[in-house]
């Protein structure tokens, strides 16, 4: 997938400790690298690094997690599947760090097709509603899961009602995180596939950071965007849309396009070895620009998106 490239815009994740176990990371090109500390049960919890990338779940693989971002209301449903565990209690930590990264506006977690008859995943859910509410802007966070479970007795029995919010169904969810917050500092594109697209995107982010003080961003947001939407044109297939938002003191791009294919990162040789590859050396330039940077799956495709956030967070 590709190496480390430390010191090139790495961005800590929110700070999840408490008693589901989830700390702070930094980055990794896949969620196989570096373990981290281990938690209160001693299992290991892996690093989580710069790119955040997902994998497609295959449901013939059995136990594990599935992504989707809804790019227009910026909410990113989680889904959990199988049987509740330490593998599949690993894959959602990491998952889940990957999500909070993003910076949705809300996150979903989608437990209607996991195992879990002791409720043992419950603390979890708790220490991630917390993690979503202590970021800026906070993250709001609501489980998805059938009324007759012990998970939802047991949240129930611990006061979920007041801060943590269950629905029977994701659609269900999504209206009602959707109607409670608007997101209202959102520019919308839909782009042609044309060698003027990048151009025409520049100039929009360059009247965003004015409009939002982010001056100091500018530099970087427009070569990100332009790797971003330059990578969509060529490699991708329509529609392309770009989404630039603002997330608290940081600016938030994300190109949507119709292409499953999620990217991979690929290492840049140095140039004594003569060659140079003949892709990967935009998402080079964004890993390098930006403060955090990944790609969920979405219904029709794919979304890449990057953070550009001020040089002091980096």
């Amino acid at each position: 997938m590709g190496s480390r490239l430390t010191g090139f815009g790495q961005q800590a994740a929110a700070p999840c400790g408490g008693d589901g176990g989830l700390t702070d990371g930094r980055v990794a090109v896949n969620h196989h690298s570096s373990e981290g500390p281990p938690d209160r049960a001693g299992w290991q919890i892996p690093a989580v690094r710069v790119p955040h990338l997902f994998d497609r779940y295959d449901p013939e693989q059995g136990d594990g997690v599935s992504v989707t971002l809804d790019a227009d209301s910026s909410i990113v449903i989680l889904a959990v599947h199988g049987s509740w565990g330490v593998p599949l209690r690993r894959d959602t930590h990491v998952a889940i760090r990957k999500c909070l990264s993003e910076h949705p506006g809300a996150l979903i977690i989608d437990l209607q097709d996991v195992q879990d008859p002791y409720a043992t995943s419950v603390s979890l859910w708790f220490t991630v509603r917390r993690a979503g509410a202590g970021m800026d802007p906070p993250v709001e966070v609501a489980v998805c899961a059938p009324a007759e479970t012990a998970i939802v007795d047991r949240l129930r029995r611990l006061g979920s009602a007041r801060f943590l919010p269950v629905y029977p169904s994701v659609a269900q969810a999504c209206a009602a995180v959707t109607e409670r917050r608007p997101l209202t500092e959102l520019i919308k594109m839909r782009l042609s596939a044309d060698p003027w697209s990048a151009a025409r995107v520049r100039a929009r982010v360059t009247e965003a950071c004015a409009a939002w003080d982010f001056s100091e961003l500018a530099d970087r947001a427009r070569l990100v965007v332009s790797e971003l939407v330059a990578n969509a044109v060529q490699h991708a297939a329509p529609p392309i849309t770009v989404f630039v938002s603002r997330r608290g003191d940081g600016l938030h791009l994300a190109v949507r396009d119709g292409d499953p294919r999620l990217p991979h990162r690929i290492d840049v040789p140095s140039a004594r070895s003569g060659s140079l590859p003949s892709r990967g050396l935009g998402l080079a330039a964004v890993h390098a620009a930006a403060s955090v940077w990944g790609a969920m799956p979405t219904t029709g495709g794919k979304a890449v998106w990057a953070t550009i956030r001020p040089s002091a967070r980096r």
